[in-house]
């Protein structure tokens, strides 16, 4: 019997694209070779395994990982996501990610990520603290204020974030506890949390969007957009960009996927679905359609807000939307981005695209610093003019050296830290 030989297919993973990403930009500028071995691995890798005794009184053990990319220009920032897909190569990637979203932001900071590798839905709220608390206590001294500073992520929130910070501060004396408040970004705004730190995110999304139909000489005003996940930061970009006008096709969660030509009003939408265990599916405004024609829907405006890794090859020429404003971390493979790139559809890249929540994060976390409080309006209108900032330096280095934006955006992120390194040289 002859054996027909199947061609093997490689699924790139995030840590491929976030590689080929960075390699493509340091090549264009001529990265300094020794800057360039410090950039492309990691300063620091924490996994850790841990304990906990479930509501049953049964103890489950969980792996909980901390990757501290880089720190030339601050502390280490990002944030802990919950979710089954966690693991070290994750890590590694998100973290990355970080250090050239800081960079481009030109904030003080580094790059790490982290979380635990599980699935939230299938714990009581009450076993999520105990989850929280000991993930906390297992990272010890590894985060810290000035440190490396944990924000939330993918199913993880301000709650999230309150537990840490009281962990944390639980294992300090009395008279330190106070000078540990911005451990964490993103708590409830009771606990030390920013205004406008929940929707930062979303409308850092919604800006870049604003910005490049400003730059296209479009007006919002009836275009149409889909959006892949309806947690925080698809939320606010759907509301955000309703008030401007625009309508909500589409929308795609774990739990199925909506469609409506006429539109569907976010924040109904939202209201079921904090009803509804978080979950779209059922939301009488849309119709049901199969999860793989999502990307393929007539539209204007396509926002992956879920996972990385959700827009490929096989995708790609599938897509109608005249731009790609990336809400997730790495939602567009390297080969997906040739194929879209070549039609014409402009893609806002991560890294700038959502950026709004590190902004304001780093806003939260100053405040906690100086003993401030400021204002709603007040950081909303610094996070514009910060994400103006970088979205105008992208377009004008996009267009200066002939790349594309996310090209433009690694190359603007990699030069500040290649003059850090050059600047002060490399210990001992």
């Amino acid at each position: 019997m002859k054996v027909k030989k199947v061609k093997k297919v490689h699924k790139q993973g995030m840590l491929d694209n976030v590689m080929r990403q960075f390699n493509h930009a340091a090549d264009i500028i001529g990265l300094n070779k020794n800057i360039r071995k410090i950039l492309e691995v990691t300063n620091n890798e924490l996994v850790v395994h841990f304990p906990v005794r479930m509501d049953s009184g049964e103890v489950e053990i969980f792996t909980g990982y901390r990757v501290q990319h880089n720190n030339a220009l601050g502390p280490y920032k990002g944030g802990l996501r919950y979710h089954p897909t966690v693991d070290i190569d994750a890590a590694r990637a998100l973290a990355m990610w970080m250090t050239w979203k800081t960079s481009l932001a030109g904030l003080p900071y580094g790059g790490a990520k982290g979380g635990i590798e599980l699935d939230p839905k299938k714990y009581s709220t009450a076993e999520l603290e105990r989850i929280t608390r000991r993930f906390t206590y297992a990272l010890g001294d590894n985060i810290g204020p000035e440190l490396d500073i944990p924000a939330p992520d993918v199913n993880t929130n301000a709650q999230t974030m309150a537990w840490i910070l009281d962990t944390y501060m639980s294992t300090k004396s009395p008279n330190e506890r106070s000078k540990n408040l911005h451990v964490v970004t993103g708590k409830p705004t009771g606990s030390g949390g920013s205004q406008g730190r929940d929707r930062a995110t979303g409308y850092g999304v919604f800006l870049t969007i604003k910005f490049w139909a400003a730059h296209k000489g479009l007006d919002l005003t009836g275009k149409t957009f889909i959006v892949q996940g309806f947690g925080n930061v698809g939320y606010w970009a759907a509301h955000f960009l309703e008030k401007e006008g625009a309508k909500l096709v589409a929308v795609q969660d774990a739990s199925g996927t909506l469609y409506n030509e006429d539109g569907m009003a976010a924040d109904e939408l939202l209201a079921y679905a904090q009803a509804n265990n978080g979950n779209v599916e059922g939301f009488a405004q849309g119709a049901p359609m199969a999860n793989e024609d999502f990307f393929g829907l007539e539209c204007d405006i396509c926002i992956p807000a879920a996972l990385g890794n959700q827009i490929t090859a096989l995708k790609a020429p599938h897509i109608k939307a005249k731009v790609i404003a990336e809400g997730a971390n790495g939602p567009t493979d390297v080969e997906a981005e040739k194929i879209l790139l070549e039609r014409g559809v402009d893609i806002i890249p991560d890294i700038l695209c959502n950026a709004g929540g590190v902004i304001g994060s780093y806003f939260e976390w100053l405040q906690n610093r100086n003993g401030e409080l400021w204002q709603m309006d007040e950081i909303l209108q610094k996070l514009e003019k910060k994400m103006r900032e970088s979205y105008d330096k992208v377009q004008h280095t996009a267009l200066e050296q002939n790349l594309d934006m996310r090209t433009a955006a690694f190359v603007i992120a990699i030069e500040r830290l290649e003059q850090a390194y050059t600047q002060r040289g490399i210990f001992p």
